[in-house]
């Protein structure tokens, strides 16, 4: 998974509701590529878009993170974090 797209599935998680353009400037995307991250983690399952056409704020839709992208999120975090830790160990023995 790209960067971009683990980004842009923890910017759902954490905003399901917020539109494309506001999740584009979280993220400082372009619309462009926000819709193309979006299409690419839908197409792998991770995440689905939710309607709600009569909501009385009219957003329209949500982005939801479907239970696959929940727990490749958390794969990847806890990977990011198995890195980082690797990483500073390493630099403490580094420093002695």
């Amino acid at each position: 998974m790209k960067p971009d797209e683990f980004n842009t599935l923890r910017q759902v998680q954490n905003q399901p509701e917020s539109s494309q353009r506001k999740l584009a400037k979280n993220l400082g995307f372009s619309l462009g590529k926000l819709n193309y991250c979006l299409k690419a983690l839908k197409d792998k399952g991770l995440i689905k878009l939710k309607n709600f056409r009569k909501h009385k704020n009219k957003i329209g839709y949500s982005y939801v993170l479907t239970p696959k992208g929940i727990s490749e999120k958390t794969k990847l975090t806890l990977n990011f974090m198995k890195d980082k830790m690797k990483e500073y160990d390493e630099l403490k023995e580094e420093l002695k």
